[in-house]
C-alpha cells in the first residue's frame, strides 16, 4: 500500500473496482480552485477521514482537473457539472454514486462514506 492516501483517477480503475464492487471515493479538484483546496484542507485529509477510508477499504481516487483532462470532463459532463469541484461516493455494492456538496465538511464526508458498512 502507498504512503499516499489517495491514487490518479482513471476511468478504467474506477470501472475495475466498480466491477467488484468496491467502495470508491472521488475528489475532482483542480489547482486554481478555491473551493476545492479549501475541502481538502479542512474536510479531506483529516485523520478521522483517511483513518475510515483505510477500516472501510474505500479506494480514494482524485482527479486533478487543473489542465483539464477529458477523462474527467467526462466524468463531470456525467453529473451534469460544468466544473470542479466534483465528490463522489460510490458505497460498496452496486449502484449510483452518492453526489456530495461542493462546500465539504468532515462531518459531511463522514456520513456520506459510513453508508458503507451495510
Amino acid at each position: 500500500h502507498n504512503d499516499t492516501a489517495w491514487e490518479p483517477y482513471s476511468e478504467a480503475k474506477l470501472l475495475q473496482l466498480r466491477e467488484t464492487g468496491e467502495p470508491v471515493f472521488i475528489n475532482m479538484t483542480a489547482d486554481w480552485c478555491i473551493t476545492c483546496l479549501a475541502n481538502e484542507k479542512f474536510a479531506l485529509s483529516s485523520e478521522k477521514f483517511l483513518s475510515a477510508l483505510q477500516e472501510r477499504q474505500i479506494t480514494y481516487m482524485k482527479g486533478d482537473w487543473t489542465n483539464y483532462n477529458p477523462e474527467i470532463t467526462r466524468l463531470l459532463n456525467q453529473h451534469h457539472r460544468s466544473g470542479v469541484p466534483l465528490y463522489l461516493f460510490y458505497p460498496k455494492g452496486t449502484g449510483n454514486p452518492q453526489i456530495l456538496p461542493q462546500l465539504l465538511t468532515e462531518n459531511i464526508v463522514l456520513n456520506a462514506i459510513s453508508t458503507t458498512i451495510n
